[in-house]
């Protein structure tokens, strides 16, 4: 197949090309590099099926086909980019959600736009279900990438009922692992970070809140699952196993080797309290369910942040 992906120097967009580009495929990648790296591509410099393409998706672009699949992958996903970029986190979920489905309409091909469990907001239902509509604050801080997603969900069911356009929807629960930005303000980079530092590790709120947190290996299976074999209607990609986030600073700790004391600072607005995803749609529709443990992918996202430190500050 020949395989247009948005976001390919982000995170999970960079993993799911060498899940592609392993299976034999062609894959053209796009992104502005607002938040997404050279660092994670730089391994694909010199793959002859794999080009890229510099450009914002959210502006009128053309790119000759044709594409047996289009992957809608950009976004600016953790809260320190969003809270930064707003409108731009907007556009991608609008503009750019319209661009790609124009595309795949255009070749008649099978179309993927990652979604995320934001759509759920802070839930009052547990764990989310995708028959579950949400309890999202629409003008809130944290509304510009909810909303964002939640409006391409829309306009992505509508291509897939005015057209008959082949669409999947995926809902994506935390995920982590090597590529992530140190930076980026998320809780498994933040913590982890600071633990190789020898830093205070920061928990915002009592750490009674809870996240379920998924390795990007199993997350990236899931979603060649759901491109391949799932329907039009949205579905949960997560692990099920949930853990405070107060629990999961100690993991992180421990492994890490670190004896750094614990902060607390207040929580975010409209951060949410629980999240766990239900996986039953994904286990039935695919046969699909995360198989990495937790510590597993902890010590491998570990050692690919404490590689890239400097020398000199690497805990002991």
């Amino acid at each position: 197949m020949r395989i247009l992906i948005s976001g390919v120097a982000g995170f999970i967009g960079s993993h799911l090309a060498d899940g592609y580009l392993a299976r034999g495929h062609r894959v053209v990648g796009l992104d502005n590099f607002i938040t997404g790296s050279q660092a994670n591509l730089a391994h694909l410099v010199s793959v002859a099926e794999f080009e890229l393409r510099p450009l914002d998706v959210a502006a009128p672009f053309s790119i000759e086909g044709p594409f047996d699949l289009v992957i809608h992958a950009a976004a600016l996903a953790s809260p320190r980019d969003y809270l930064a970029h707003p409108i731009e986190s907007l556009d991608v979920g609008a503009a750019g959600t319209r661009n790609l489905l124009e595309i795949a309409r255009r070749d008649h091909a099978r179309f993927l736009v990652t979604s995320t469990s934001e759509t759920y907001g802070d839930p009052a239902e547990h764990p989310q279900k995708e028959t579950y509509w949400g309890n999202v604050n629409p003008i809130g801080p944290r509304s510009c990438y909810d909303e964002s997603k939640r409006y391409s969900e829309a306009l992505t069911m509508a291509y897939h009922r005015v057209y008959s356009l082949p669409t999947r929807i995926a809902r994506i629960f935390n995920t982590y692992g090597p590529r992530m930005q140190a930076a980026d303000g998320r809780v498994v980079p933040e913590l982890i970070g600071q633990a190789l530092a020898g830093r205070a590790l920061t928990i915002y709120g009592d750490g009674a809140q809870t996240r379920s947190f998924c390795y990007v290996s199993d997350l990236v299976d899931g979603l060649m699952r759901l491109a391949e074999s799932g329907d039009a209607l949205p579905v949960n990609l997560g692990n099920p196993a949930e853990i405070t986030i107060g629990d999961f600073a100690a993991v992180i700790r421990r492994l890490a080797g670190s004896s750094s004391a614990i902060e607390y600072h207040p929580l975010p607005q409209d951060d949410p309290r629980r999240r766990r995803p239900d996986i039953a749609r994904a286990q039935n529709l695919l046969g699909w369910e995360p198989r990495v443990p937790l510590e597993q992918g902890l010590r491998e996202t570990i050692e690919y942040f404490r590689a890239r430190r400097p020398q000199s500050t690497l805990s002991a």
